[in-house]
């Protein structure tokens, strides 16, 4: 008995929940409906295809109720699914061995009496009121001056409008479930442009500090170069007042050790000469002289106030139209152009450069010009 259940579970449908009726099996997912209800849930779930004569002149999409597996149906429809012949059959012997081995019991119908009339079967419906009723009820009872019909056909009627209904639902659950997917896809869509664009915004950025990095050096250079030429020139005149001084010491021992001379006629001799280099040492005319504030570096002072200014409003571009990209060879950074910009949501970036006001001035003094004459 507990196998003839379970069997009689896997054949009942699951949107009218009676056994199949021409099931026909759902591709890919093989699952089975009767014919009637699947064309019900598919009309529900798509309202606006155009039919023609009570059937479909155009293909649609139809999801399974059972495992919300999504196929794409032809221009038949629900009416294009095979017929699964093996259920069907399947269904039949159900039926037989259910009639065999069953003894056909006395049918006892557990109708429900009337609450008014106790032994009177409910058997009417008071359409009026939308109650079923008994008999006695209508002739003597409160529903006497009703409308009222068989309760067969109200039966009947009913039970296609909730059939109606839950197939309507299940229509509105499959596009529920179809905005749940665009929503989540369009999550992904997002999340995924996301990280692309903030990958082109660091990229830009990357190339506006590379060029910023090959400005601070080509500066540096430049402030290198003309120390390195003062330190240079004043070493080499370090070194020729050195000599000097060294020979002028030489002169002077010379001229002590001819004071010490007793002999006039020697000192005399030796004196000459000695006069002679004491004038030549104590002038210092062929000696080259720094100006006041050579050794000043201020001429190659900046400010980058105005350059700052311009850092500050690196913003997305408003517009629609993407811009092209300039100067993507690495020289961007080394004009003065249009400020930083990147693209808001779409998939180009411009290149991030910066406008001053006014260029540091440098200026570079050689050392030939600082020099003095004596």
């Amino acid at each position: 008995m507990n196998s003839m259940e379970n069997l009689e579970k896997q054949l009942t449908c699951p949107i009218c929940l009676e056994m199949f009726t021409k099931p026909v099996v759902i591709l890919p997912c093989q699952h089975n409906l009767c014919r009637k209800c699947a064309n019900d849930v598919f009309q529900a779930s798509n309202p606006y295809l155009p039919t023609r004569a009570g059937s479909l002149t155009s293909g649609g999409r139809f999801r399974c109720p059972s495992c919300r597996h999504e196929v794409v149906l032809d221009r038949h429809g629900v009416y294009g699914l095979q017929r699964n012949l093996l259920v069907e059959n399947i269904i039949d012997m159900f039926k037989q061995e259910s009639s065999s081995s069953k003894p056909t019991p006395e049918s006892i119908e557990e109708t429900p009496m009337c609450d008014v009339h106790e032994d009177e079967k409910i058997n009417i419906y008071c359409v009026t009121h939308s109650v079923p009723t008994c008999s006695m009820c209508k002739v003597f009872g409160a529903h006497k001056d009703c409308e009222v019909a068989p309760i067969t056909s109200i039966y009947q009627t009913k039970k296609t409008e909730l059939s109606d209904g839950i197939a309507m639902m299940v229509g509105n659950n499959d596009r529920m479930q179809g905005i749940i997917s665009q929503l989540e896809e369009a999550c992904r869509a997002i999340e995924e442009n996301g990280r692309r664009q903030k990958t082109l915004v660091c990229e830009k950025f990357d190339h506006l500090y590379s060029v910023l990095e090959e400005k601070k050096r080509e500066m540096s250079q430049k402030v290198t170069v003309e120390q390195q030429e003062k330190v240079n020139y004043i070493r080499g005149l370090t070194k020729k007042y050195g000599d000097h001084l060294e020979e002028s010491c030489k002169i002077v021992e010379m001229g002590i050790q001819t004071m010490e001379e007793q002999e006039m006629a020697v000192f005399l001799q030796s004196t000459k000469d000695i006069l002679k280099k004491i004038s030549e040492a104590s002038s210092t005319a062929h000696l080259d002289k720094i100006e006041r504030g050579y050794e000043n570096m201020d001429h190659y002072s900046v400010d980058f106030k105005e350059e700052g200014k311009a850092l500050r409003t690196i913003d997305f571009i408003q517009d629609d139209e993407d811009e092209d990209d300039e100067d993507e060879d690495g020289e961007a950074g080394t004009e003065e152009g249009e400020g930083a910009q990147t693209t808001s949501g779409g998939d180009a970036v411009t290149d991030a450069s910066v406008q001053p006001s006014a260029a540091p001035q440098m200026t570079s003094s050689s050392p030939s010009a600082a020099k003095s004459a004596a």
